[in-house]
């Protein structure tokens, strides 16, 4: 039980740090991991459940977190454009 965490914040760790590398974010290795985490579950279920892909290894995992994590940085940062225009 405690390695399939660690892998899944390994799995979280990378995919947030390379999805803030790619938005240029800069907001620390928890708010990459928390991102990554997130962004796992928002890419498996658009790509699990939309497109009927399942990865099958590491490698596949980090690919549908990042894109998750993606998406999430995307949503992040339009609520903030929002709020600190009307703020």
């Amino acid at each position: 039980m405690l390695g399939f965490i660690a892998i899944w914040l390994l799995i979280g760790l990378v995919a947030g740090f390379l999805a803030n590398l790619v938005m240029h974010g800069g907001h620390g290795m928890v708010f990459d991991i928390v991102i990554g985490l997130i962004g796992a579950v928002i890419g498996g279920v658009i790509i699990g459940a939309a497109l009927g892909f399942e990865p099958t290894s590491l490698i596949g995992h980090i690919v549908v977190a990042f894109v998750g994590a993606l998406i999430l940085l995307a949503l992040v940062r339009l609520v903030d454009r929002r709020r600190s225009a009307f703020g």
